[in-house]
């Protein structure tokens, strides 16, 4: 591999194979309720900063996966495309089922998915998953505008600015 240069390799953070795994553990956790692509970049940032989430409910919020670093209010812009090909990605995989319905496109975890994350054991995984599940258990049974309303209110400072790009002519969820 002398040959290859260094910027040919696949970035290890931040990829679409890291980025389409954690769409997975979302999907599963929040089955079988549909997603779109706003709400699965939302909750593949959320998913990773659960204490953006903090006074949720009585329960504990589970710490972030992730540190809350200062200038991270830019992430759900970067973050869009990247679950946007990763679903693509994942559903190429027949892990990911896509639903086109006259208000957009949907996506959900495929039936394979179970069984594949059951085999994912790694500490990171274990703890992305229990937080996927607290965070399903929040969000599970609540209407789409419902979600999108805990959003702005929990972070709120991104809705205003990224929402009317990826909905031209529509309607907030």
């Amino acid at each position: 591999m002398s040959g290859e240069s260094k910027g040919s390799e696949a970035p290890l953070f931040n990829s679409q194979l890291e980025t389409g795994l954690r769409a997975l553990v979302l999907l599963e956790a929040i089955y079988p309720r549909p997603c779109d692509l706003i709400e699965m970049a939302w909750f593949d940032h959320l998913v990773v900063h659960t204490s953006d989430l903090d006074g949720l409910s009585d329960d504990t919020t589970p710490p972030s996966l992730h540190p809350d670093l200062p200038g991270r209010d830019g992430e759900l812009f970067v973050r869009r495309r990247l679950v946007e090909e990763s679903l693509h990605m994942m559903h190429r995989m027949h892990l990911v089922d896509i639903q086109y319905e006259n208000d957009g496109i949907y996506f959900l975890a495929s039936e394979d998915v179970p069984s594949f994350l059951d085999m994912l054991q790694a500490p990171y995984t274990v703890e992305l998953k229990r937080r996927a599940t607290w965070l399903a258990g929040h969000v599970r049974e609540l209407p789409a505008a419902a979600f999108a309303a805990m959003v702005e209110e929990k972070i709120g400072r991104w809705v205003a600015e990224f929402v009317p790009e990826e909905r031209p002519g529509q309607k907030y969820l």
